[in-house]
């Protein structure tokens, strides 16, 4: 049947957000749908003024639905209550947008309690059916409000009838329908005030509970997310950054603080920055994020560089200025930030376009019309290029250093890497991961996964026709990536911060060659100062000097100590490295090495001969005083907290260092001594085998005895020579006296008596 139109009675019955009907037609709190498609609820008139047929509808509700006063009817249906299948759910929530009633109506500034209209708003329209869209008048505290329905949730129930009823919604004046979205408000219904788009209205948020624009953070499994190995790190993030927007803002305005407006992921390439500010993105209830990488903020027109930025920030602005504390999260995210925010002064291009972008960035962060609604996070490798202005507190405040997983990082992130292949079964039972996980030192999250796809490779390569390099074999369907796999790819994969394996295999390629007790004591210390920094808690820095002539073995002692560590980071500090060097370059190549080794829990860095790297001339003399300054305090400087050092130099030159005032800098020395009797000698030619028969080795050793050399460190009465040899040159005459077998004593007697 269709009802006319009329208009409201009084002011009161349009503040009731009912349709007022007349008894005859319908009873009092009855819910109906007005044209099929808007639903509501009755109310009775107590004025006599609504006739049979005709129901009065507010002038928000004439919008809402579409209706005029003069002429228009519309149909109405009876809704069944509540529990038969066809009623109207129970609103478990509903939000509301508020504004004033009157156009450019000024209240003075005064603040509404959203807590306090939620009370009033319950206690009048429990029992009232809403739906999106609709518009309501509301009274508050002698002022006109005009409220707009923009989402409801229905309550599930265990009754299957009436599971999956209600949802969300969303705003807009649509119509709503039967089977749509609507709902009955009880007591316990959340109600959510916001305050309305362009509304001069000021809302006090609710010290109860957070806004409905509050950052959800729901229980997130890092594999699901692709991030392993920084679970320390995202909580530390979530924690200062974002658990202050979880909170009722009243809560946090009562505390008097701000938002952290930044975060600055810093670390090693490769170790997860990019993958955990795209996380950050996904996981909040924020606008779409805004990646921008560094290099495209700048233009070559004058001013378009600054123009870029204000236009990153033109949205949240908008938004802030229109809703306030309602306003959602926007993130802007910045890679490569170390591209665009330089050290101010530190660019030479005479533009200064680097330096006006800098100041543009942080009147955005930290300016005169502060936004609350913002997140930047940056992201970089170089995080002493950056300008100090944008790092401090109410700019990019939080740091989060996202340095190289450990033993349990790298399992998560294998994990993470072979998850298809495990829920495949395409993985062979023999791959042991804890085991890859400890064998992949210091390898970023982004090497472990090329770790994988060289393995991968490894079994591919295992089905591919003999013969060719297209075709595939017929068992194909067997394809399995196995332990041996991984095993091939770990010595085809190394990490950018790891060992020196080369540089330490081509040092110590003879080996070495035990031969006096001076040399095993020598060794068993250099495993205990291993141990030392290893273990103790009062030495996460020791360093150690080895000194003796040149040739005795002291670079192949120091870079065996080094691999018989086995820390995940292992460094050669050699001269041999920068020939061609200027000053500036050697001094960034040590700095970059004693930088790199911070990064890793346990580092071994040897400083080879040192004289050579200070540029040392005995003419002159001459040295490199900016070399010998870096060094000092490289070598001196402790590691971070967390982070444990083992420093082994050498030098030829002993007493240039104590002038030079660097032996100081280090905490023990230790003297390599050269070969200096005939049982070192012997013990050598022993182990270099020589000559074939046990007579040729006793005749040279009897000849250099009665040449005068001792045979023993100690000497034999008579004895005046004692043997000043290196095993460098040594080993050096044992390989030309091989050259000619039949008279390799004579010519090694010769070579030793020649350098006497």
């Amino acid at each position: 049947m269709r009802y006319a139109i009329v208009s409201m009675p009084n002011e009161a019955l349009a503040f009731s957000n009912r349709v007022v009907v007349n008894p005859s037609d319908f009873p009092s709190g009855q819910h109906v749908l007005v044209k099929r498609d808007f639903p509501m609820t009755t109310l009775h008139d107590n004025t006599g003024k609504i006739a049979p047929g005709t129901i009065a509808v507010s002038q928000g509700h004439r919008e809402w639905i579409g209706l005029s006063l003069v002429g228009d009817s519309a149909p109405i249906d009876a809704l069944p209550a509540p529990p038969h299948s066809a009623a109207p759910p129970f609103l478990e929530s509903l939000d509301l947008t508020v504004g004033f009633i009157r156009k450019n109506y000024d209240a003075g500034g005064k603040p509404f309690s959203a807590d306090d209209m939620t009370k009033t708003f319950l206690r009048a329209y429990a029992g009232v059916v809403f739906a999106p869209g609709e518009i309501l008048t509301f009274e508050f505290h002698g002022e006109k409000l005009r409220l707009q329905v923009v989402g409801v949730r229905g309550l599930e129930l265990a009754d299957e009838q009436q599971l999956g009823r209600g949802g969300g919604g969303g705003g807009g004046g649509g119509a709503s329908g039967a089977g749509g979205q609507m709902g009955i408000l009880m007591e316990k219904t959340d109600v959510t005030m916001m305050k309305a788009g362009d509304s001069p209205i000021v809302i006090k948020s609710s010290a109860r509970k957070a806004a409905s624009n509050a950052i959800i953070a729901p229980n997130f499994k890092f594999e699901e997310m692709g991030i392993g190995g920084l679970d320390d790190e995202f909580g530390s993030i979530f924690r200062r950054a974002f658990a202050s927007r979880v909170f009722p803002p009243a809560l946090v305005e009562k505390l008097g603080i701000q938002h952290v407006k930044g975060i600055l992921l810093h670390g090693p390439p490769g170790t997860g920055k990019t993958l955990i500010a795209r996380q950050i993105g996904k996981m909040l209830n924020a606008r779409e994020p805004k990646i921008v990488n560094g290099p495209e903020i700048l233009n070559k027109y004058v001013g378009a560089s600054e123009e870029n930025i204000r236009k990153l920030f033109a949205d949240a602005e908008k938004e802030y200025k229109e809703k306030g504390e309602e306003s959602g999260l926007h993130i802007i995210i910045f890679d490569e930030m170390d591209a665009i925010f330089k050290q101010r002064g530190s660019t030479n291009s005479g533009t200064g376009v680097g330096d006006t972008v800098v100041n543009q960035l942080l009147s955005k962060l930290d300016g005169v019309d502060q936004l609350n609604n913002i997140l930047v996070i940056g992201m970089t490798n170089r995080m002493d290029m950056i300008d100090e202005a944008v790092l401090r507190p109410g700019r990019l405040e939080v740091h989060m250093e996202i340095s190289l997983p450990d033993a349990r990082g790298r399992h998560q992130i294998l994990r993470i890497h072979t998850t298809k292949m495990r829920t495949n079964r395409v993985m062979a039972d023999d791959v042991d991961l804890p085991l890859l996980a400890d064998k992949a030192k210091n390898f970023s999250g982004a090497e472990i996964e090329g770790l994988v796809k060289s393995a991968t490779s490894f079994a591919f390569n295992r089905h591919i026709k003999v013969g060719t390099m297209a075709g595939i074999g017929e068992d194909v369907e067997d394809l399995k990536v196995c332990m041996a796999d991984f095993e091939c790819a770990l010595e085809e994969v190394h990490p950018a911060f790891g060992v020196s394996e080369e540089e330490l295999e081509e040092v110590t390629q003879n080996g070495m060659i035990p031969y006096a007790p001076i040399v095993q004591d020598l060794l068993d210390r250099g495993h205990l100062f291993v141990k030392q920094v290893s273990t103790s808690t009062r030495t996460p820095l020791v360093s150690v000097l080895l000194h003796g002539p040149p040739g005795s073995g002291k670079t192949v002692l120091a870079a065996t100590i080094a691999q018989t560590s086995a820390y995940p980071f292992i460094k050669l500090i050699s001269p041999d490295r920068m020939v061609g060097f200027s000053e500036a370059q050697k001094i960034q190549a040590i700095s970059k090495t004693f930088a790199d080794s911070y990064k890793s829990p346990l580092s071994v860095i040897v400083v080879d001969n040192l004289e050579r790297l200070l540029d040392w001339t005995s003419i002159g003399p001459r040295f490199s005083n900016s070399v010998l300054q870096t060094l000092l305090v490289l070598i001196a400087r402790k590691p971070p907290k967390g982070r444990r050092l083992l420093v082994i130099a050498t030098t030829s030159l002993r007493p240039l260092l104590t002038e030079l005032g660097l032996a100081d800098a280090f905490d023990t020395e230790m003297r390599v001594p050269p070969i200096s009797n005939l049982a070192a000698l012997e013990a050598v030619l022993r182990d270099v085998q020589l000559f074939p028969d046990e007579e040729g080795l006793r005749g040279l050793l009897g000849w250099l005895a009665d040449a005068g050399f001792a045979r023993t460190e100690e000497g034999e009465e008579g004895a005046q020579v004692k043997m000043q040899v290196g095993i460098k040159k040594l080993l050096s005459l044992v390989e030309m006296a091989r050259q000619e077998p039949d008279s390799a004593g004579v010519r090694l007697m010769n070579g030793l008596m020649g350098l006497q």
